[in-house]
């Protein structure tokens, strides 16, 4: 089927009902393609609102651009044929999106760029122009309807909505459904044949060549793809609402037997073991184990009441259920994904423990009326930090929901030696407790990327080092005093609240150097 869109005779709604729904598709598209990008890139980039911020900005500048480039084309002259063009173009630069995506990671990868130039640069070559050929399609098409009905505010109004229609439906459908049960891939590839099946009504009049010529340019990006695997080759096990779940034999970190670690997008989230549930081979879990044998002393270790923000490998909630008699597990993890991969390849048996599927925070305010002994912190993804679970106002909960002489931990990463969001965590913590200390395993010699354990009470003083009671030879040292007085003044750093979480300029070093890579 094909229109004529230099027909100027007014009344002809039939070709403007299809002009409408080519705009709602492409809309829709462009939307599909902007949240996939998320997921596409969190297997090399991870996720953080510095990665959405370069997809937010670059497709709306791809789409500035194409409106522009689209209402200049339609005043010069653009008809059915420049859309069909336009579309055909789109989808294969949406299928080249997982050619370049496998020429480029490499490169990028092996570069010495900070993590903020690098979001950026990926998103830039891989999704500009689909957006700005798609942004082409609606001023071209509501500019060619306006020559068949003259009812102007009617035509402009109801093509600028059904754009606007699109773009919300392509959003909910690709963060609700699509990435769940067809994974990035398959949804740039199908994205890229609906494109080409929308222009071939508008190409059906064109010169034969030019249909030929986007067959062939897709049959090249076909076999360049085929040849380099990669832009095919999905690294994620499973891809769930939240995550790229990957699944990765750690046996060699393992003393003996088999041991398997739990990879979110592109960060290890805890190492398994398959015989010996107790190991806790990550130092850092290590020690928040080794915190609460320390923190509860002589005291009676059976029957505490253990809450997890974050159950990720499971590694931490299965060791305690192994290492402390009769303890009381309770989970909450916020992907169901994640749980379910845990016990299919992470050895966990989910009866031993209460787990839900919720945010930790609105967990703890459900079970209002219950108290813990300790609560874990294990929430943060890499850079990615849940701004909700840093501020004092949880500080509040957390000290409300714990009993007298509880214990919190968390573990955060942050830059050595000024770590100013690990500074600014004790600061905000302090407003509710005690005793708030950091600590480390060692102390690098020379700036980098360290994942800091926080400890916070209102009854235990703590002693200068830690060594390991089970487990691992391994000797942790309390930072706190050499860390609140070098570097940034306590002074100038903020104590966070549900109001103002800056938590990317405090980890501005992570994003702006090579710390973060």
């Amino acid at each position: 089927m094909a229109f004529n869109g230099q027909n100027t005779t007014p009344g002809r709604r039939g070709p403007v009902k299809w002009y409408a729904l080519t705009i709602f598709l492409s809309s829709a598209f462009l939307m599909v393609l902007e949240i996939t990008a998320g997921r596409l890139l969190a297997p090399y980039i991870g996720v953080s609102l510095y990665s959405w911020t370069s997809i937010i900005g670059v497709v709306l500048a791809g789409l500035s651009l194409g409106n522009w480039i689209g209402g200049a084309w339609a005043d010069r002259g653009g008809n059915e044929r420049s859309v069909g063009l336009t579309l055909g173009a789109g989808g294969i630069f949406s299928l080249a999106i997982l050619l370049f995506l496998s020429i480029l990671a490499p490169l990028i990868q092996a570069s010495t760029l900070d993590l903020l130039s690098v979001s950026f640069l990926y998103v830039l070559a891989l999704f500009f122009i689909p957006s700005a050929l798609l942004g082409i399609v609606t001023p071209l098409l509501t500019t060619m309807a306006l020559r068949l009905d003259e009812r102007t505010g009617h035509i402009v109004g109801r093509l600028h909505a059904l754009a606007a229609l699109g773009s919300i439906v392509g959003t909910f459908l690709t963060g609700y459904w699509l990435v769940q049960y067809f994974g990035t891939r398959n949804i740039v590839l199908g994205t890229a044949v609906s494109m080409f099946l929308l222009a071939a009504p508008f190409l059906w009049r064109a010169p034969r060549r030019l249909p030929a010529i986007i067959l062939i340019a897709t049959a090249c990006l076909l076999a360049g793809v085929t040849y380099t695997r990669q832009g095919m080759t999905n690294p994620c096990d499973w891809e769930s609402n939240y995550f790229c779940i990957r699944v990765v034999d750690e046996s060699d970190r393992a003393p003996f037997g088999q041991a398997r670690a739990l990879v979110l997008d592109h960060l290890i989230h805890g190492i398994s073991h398959d015989s010996e549930p107790g190991m806790l081979i990550p130092a850092y879990m290590h020690l928040m184990d080794e915190l609460v044998l320390e923190h509860f002393g002589g005291q009676r270790l059976e029957g505490l009441d253990f809450f997890f923000a974050g159950g990720g490998s499971y590694t931490q909630p299965r060791a305690v259920r192994a290492l402390y008699p009769d303890a009381r597990v309770t989970v909450a993890e916020l992907d169901p994904a994640v749980t379910q991969t845990a016990v299919e390849r992470l050895f966990l048996d989910p009866g031993t423990m209460r787990i839900f599927h919720s945010d930790a925070r609105m967990v703890l305010h459900r079970l209002g009326q219950e108290r813990f002994d300790v609560i874990v912190g294990d929430v943060f993804h890499d850079i990615a930090i849940p701004y909700h679970l840093v501020t004092r106002e949880y500080a509040g909960l957390l000290r409300s929901r714990l009993k007298p002489g509880g214990l919190y931990t968390l573990n955060v990463v942050d830059a050595f030696p000024d770590p100013v969001l690990v500074k600014s965590l004790l600061k905000t913590l302090a407003t509710e407790f005690e005793h708030v200390n950091a600590w480390m395993e060692t102390l690098p010699q020379r700036p980098e990327r360290v994942t800091f354990v926080i400890a916070a009470s209102n009854t235990h003083v703590v002693p200068d080092s830690l060594q390991a009671q089970r487990g691992f030879e391994r000797v942790w040292y309390r930072v706190t005093e050499p860390l609140l007085t070098t570097g940034t003044a306590m002074s100038e750093v903020p104590v966070l609240t549900d109001d103002a979480v800056p938590v990317e300029r405090l980890i501005s070093s992570l994003l702006l150097t090579q710390l973060g890579r």
